[in-house]
């Protein structure tokens, strides 16, 4: 328990999955954990990320999970960022001093500029591929990102790697499913009226981000399950304790 809470771990991205990662961290004795996401609470949030509720929409995503989190252990030492992680911002974040990165990243660019710092420092780097349009949780799996099969996400992130010739400098484990449902959404935006894209320049927050768009970045919105999303964070905190304990044993 005193190597788990000696850890410094991040995680880029708090939405359906690393929202319960976070979690899980912290119940099983995680102490120092920064969480970085630039969004606020959406409507659509609701089905599945931890800290969505319709009491939290429209507040700033890490600082909504920062007081969930310390109301479970009020001793935790947690950074809440609402940044996004860019190559404009990326050497903001110092990831080389961390023992443990998570990526959570939706956007295909920035997760793979994370993956290529990531594999450079030291610290263990665990990665979550697509988790939407999944049903089936015994089809979650992990694998060496190179060994990830029936993923469109880490397809697209190894033709990326490829066409520019530059490669993640070490191998590192992702959670995946190969199970891939057709989407029967048609719409880039969610649509309601308490969808907080189109009021961007009300909300709280940093006042820098007001003009971020999470719908309007995406080329569509694919369905996704609270089950799948949560398995997939577990298991990515799974991965964090199970190699802090095995390390500790040595």
């Amino acid at each position: 328990m005193e190597g788990i809470a000696s850890k410094r771990v991040i995680i880029f991205g708090v939405g359906g999955v690393g929202s319960w990662c976070a979690e899980s961290l912290i119940r099983s004795g995680i102490r120092h954990l920064t969480i970085v996401d630039s969004d606020r609470v959406c409507i659509t949030n609701i089905n599945r990320q931890l800290m969505a509720t319709a009491r939290t929409v429209g507040q700033v995503k890490v600082d909504v999970l920062k007081e969930r989190l310390l109301s479970i252990n009020p001793k935790a030492d947690i950074t809440a960022l609402q940044q996004i992680f860019t190559e404009e911002t990326a050497d903001s974040f110092d990831i080389g001093s961390y023992d443990y990165i998570i990526d959570a990243i939706d956007s295909l660019k920035d997760k793979a500029l994370l993956i290529m710092m990531a594999t450079r420092t030291k610290a263990r780097f665990y990665s979550s591929m697509g988790a939407a349009l999944k049903l089936d949780p015994t089809r979650i799996r992990v694998a060496e990102f190179w060994q990830v099969k029936g993923d469109p996400l880490a397809r697209a992130l190894r033709k990326r790697f490829k066409q520019n010739d530059q490669y993640p400098r070490r191998k590192f484990k992702c959670v995946y499913s190969d199970e891939l449902l057709q989407n029967k959404g048609h719409n880039t935006t969610c649509g309601t009226e308490k969808c907080m894209c189109p009021k961007a320049k009300l909300g709280p927050g940093n006042p820098e981000l007001l003009n971020h768009e999470w719908c309007s970045s995406k080329a569509q919105i694919n369905g996704t399950l609270a089950h799948i999303t949560a398995i997939f964070g577990f298991t990515l905190a799974g991965l964090v304790l199970k190699d802090t304990v095995e390390n500790s044993a040595e």
